[in-house]
């Protein structure tokens, strides 16, 4: 953040402690015109004034600055028709005020329970449908279904717009506010309203809502000798658990290695730098890229089981392969690891960190750089191009045909036998 927001924050958690002890919630109106109302004299109102106790709660440099807020602050506490009002809804709420000001989606303030089940998930377990979400959008989006989610299970497919919550409209609402409203104890039934891409009508699901406890990393092997190896998140277990599945199947000698991180919405830059130092023996990761110019490099960590260049890869990656998983399937790409098979990705490049405020307060999330790829390639708002491109119908899904998994495979038979890999659906191509 620039150094006047950064003072600015300083502020508001000096305030916090001015006021002492706080209770939650955050509400958003809307600004109406100042108009005549007859009969009412405008001088019976005296001018906004900010306390000396408000002046010394603030730097000398800001008092200026910060005089509206405290006029506002005090208007509020004289004029509001339901009084008394809520100090600490108020203070969170010129927080998340702050954030927004910033302009940037991926920077916003949590509260308590929001960040709370954001590191929930991340470990691996809450109860809800199943899905990573876009709460930044007009409407709660679906980024990607877990894998044998509740959310996949019904149908509901990366993109997928949540429009009604059991009926509720959520026009109007905020997306944060609808993700709370889907999350529910588990054996609870939720029904959403969702608007999808090229179809006419809207689409109607019920959901069952379980335990979810998320395994991020499994391992099997395919036919013609063939390792997959499937990561959901990038949280606290996903480097043990990738370990344990990458023990299993190198054991066996495989000839070629797939990863899948389709419907991966991403998770711990740490643990993208360590999944994807399992696959290369040296090089950069990502860079990370500051604002005034700095930058930071995050290099391979060395031994890694899977660095034998003898030993291809293919990365699958689709629409709901976002964040983390991007910076693993970008680093692999740049720097000729392996193909990428599937469609464009998400295009999250940026990097937040997530800085818990005192006194039990939530959160704030705060884009500190964007990130590049080892050829300094930006993903933001852009995505990853994958070398072979296939899409996924709904057809496919209804059906559980993978023809992006069918394709990765025929991709790396394809390297194994020296023929060429083509940029589309690949042909059958005979075993070596």
């Amino acid at each position: 953040m620039n150094k006047t927001l950064k003072y600015i924050f300083v502020v508001l958690v000096i305030i916090v402690v001015a006021l002492g002890s706080f209770a939650g919630g955050f509400v958003s109106g809307h600004l109406l015109p100042f108009v005549s109302i007859p009969g009412l004299d405008p001088a019976a109102f005296a001018p906004p004034t900010t306390s000396p106790e408000q002046q010394s709660a603030t730097p000398s440099e800001f008092q200026s600055l910060f005089s509206p807020f405290w006029e506002a602050w005090n208007l509020v506490h004289e004029n509001y028709v339901d009084q008394p009002v809520d100090d600490v809804a108020l203070m969170r709420g010129a927080i998340s005020g702050m954030m927004n000001a910033l302009g940037d989606q991926h920077s916003t303030y949590m509260d308590p329970k929001t960040f709370a089940e954001a590191n929930s998930s991340l470990a691996g377990e809450y109860e809800g449908i199943g899905a990573f979400v876009d709460t930044t959008a007009e409407y709660l989006t679906i980024t990607s279904p877990i894998p044998g989610s509740p959310a996949e299970r019904a149908g509901l497919l990366s993109g997928d717009q949540i429009v009604a919550i059991d009926g509720e409209d959520m026009t109007g609402i905020d997306a944060e506010v609808a993700r709370t409203k889907v999350l529910g104890p588990a054996n609870t039934v939720v029904h959403l309203t969702v608007a999808r891409k090229d179809e006419e009508k809207l689409l109607e699901f019920d959901v069952t809502r379980e335990k979810i406890t998320m395994k991020s990393s499994t391992g099997k092997m395919l036919e013609n000798d063939i390792a997959y190896i499937q990561i959901t998140t990038f949280g606290e277990k996903t480097t043990p658990e990738l370990l344990a599945a990458l023990n299993e199947v190198m054991a066996k000698n495989p000839k070629g290695v797939i990863l899948d991180l389709r419907n991966n919405g991403g998770g711990y830059l740490q643990t993208a730098v360590e999944v994807t130092s399992q696959f290369m023996g040296d090089g950069v990761v990502l860079y990370e890229q500051y604002g005034d110019g700095a930058r930071t490099t995050y290099d391979v960590q060395p031994g890694g089981m899977v660095t034998d260049t003898k030993i291809p890869m293919v990365v699958l990656i689709n629409e709901g392969s976002a964040s983390a998983s991007e910076i693993v399937a970008g680093a692999l790409q740049d720097t000729g690891r392996a193909k990428l098979v599937g469609v464009t990705s998400y295009g999250k490049g940026s990097v937040q960190n997530w800085i818990p405020l005192s006194g039990d307060n939530g959160a704030v999330r705060i884009t500190i750089a964007k990130w590049l790829t080892p050829k300094e390639h930006t993903i933001h708002e852009i995505g990853l191009t994958p070398d072979v491109v296939v899409t996924m119908t709904e057809e496919d899904y209804k059906a559980k045909r993978d023809p992006q998994l069918d394709a990765a495979v025929q991709t790396l038979l394809a390297t194994l036998n020296g023929t060429p890999i083509p940029t589309s659906m690949p042909t059958d191509i005979p075993a070596p």
